[in-house]
């Protein structure tokens, strides 16, 4: 700190600061000059509005490669399995229900039920005795039944179990085959698709969002303990997505108006916006990603529970 001296010479200092601070008075303050930016931004308008900017898109090359989808039949799933398929991969869908696009000749069906291991062991096997490798696992099927929107003490036993069966254990089996086979062949990719519940909860989900962290976390595990075996896992945490999971429960969430507007992008995600990043993530233009989480979420997960919430846009 400046040592002033004397109290004369102190004085003099006291009159300067405040001459300095006098002279700011003609400035705006932070307040207008904050109101003045936001009145700009909020009242200018488009220079073209009806001309679209090219947006660019990416395609990628998987063929030769063999990819094991569970839950593959419908939802997320499914426009994983046709992305991969419309890219030149071998398909294995590992579900219960039956694959819709019988035509597609890319994709091999195989009845799995995740729960079992003896099942997810089946699947593997079939993966690789019929294609010789098994290069990509996504690890997806994922029940949220409606019954398990209740507080905790109300939980029923049988959803509980369910849950923890499909949505945990399941990826648990599926990557306890794949990863011996992957490391056999010193290559793969693992990707556990886990949820914007994942980092953050809300009143009434006390299973799903909890279960879905632990897949982020089971990704980091494995991506650490089989980095040196040419094995990447990674994890991919979707916002709200048009599939009949989320459709099932709309009304629960408040209406599809309500739960788009949510995401400061306003819509709800598409499921081959999913499958996009799963194809990134699974090819080689990733290859220094391992142990992480990508969301993807329509900047859901960086809109702070304290923000004033976007207006409602008018109904079309």
């Amino acid at each position: 700190m400046r040592d002033f001296g004397d109290p004369t010479s102190l004085s003099k200092a006291a009159s300067v600061v405040v001459s300095y601070w006098a002279s700011l008075s003609d400035f705006p303050s932070f307040e207008t000059i904050d109101h003045r930016i936001m009145t700009k931004s909020s009242n200018a308008q488009p220079t073209n509005p009806n001309r679209v900017r090219p947006q660019g898109t990416v395609r990628y090359d998987h063929s030769g490669r063999v990819v094991l989808v569970t839950g593959g039949s419908n939802g997320i799933g499914l426009a994983i399995c046709r992305g991969f398929s419309d890219s030149g991969a071998q398909v294995v869908c590992a579900d219960i229900a039956p694959y819709p696009d019988l035509n597609d000749a890319n994709v091999t069906h195989v009845s799995t039920d995740v729960s079992r291991e003896s099942d997810c062991q089946r699947a593997v096997e079939l993966a690789i005795e019929k294609f010789g490798a098994l290069d990509v696992l996504v690890n997806n099927a994922a029940i949220q039944p409606a019954s398990s929107y209740v507080r905790v003490e109300d939980l029923q036993h049988e959803d509980y179990q369910r849950m923890l069966s499909i949505n945990l254990s399941g990826y648990t089996f599926m990557a306890k085959y794949a990863l011996r086979a992957m490391r056999q062949q010193q290559s793969g990719v693992i990707v556990n698709i886990a949820s914007g519940q994942a980092h953050r909860t809300t009143r009434g989900v006390p299973v799903y969002g909890p279960i879905k962290a632990a897949n982020i976390l089971q990704a980091m595990q494995w991506g650490v303990e089989y980095a040196r075996d040419g094995i990447r896992v990674v994890s991919v945490s979707p916002g709200a997505i048009d599939t009949p999971l989320v459709r099932a429960t709309l009304e629960a969430q408040g209406g599809e108006r309500e739960l788009a507007n949510r995401h400061p992008l306003g819509r709800i995600g598409k499921p081959e916006e999913i499958a996009a990043a799963v194809l990134w993530l699974s090819s080689q233009d990733a290859s220094f990603i391992t142990g992480t989480d990508l969301a993807v979420d329509g900047g859901l997960g960086a809109f702070g529970s304290f923000a004033d919430p976007y207006p409602m846009p008018s109904k079309v």
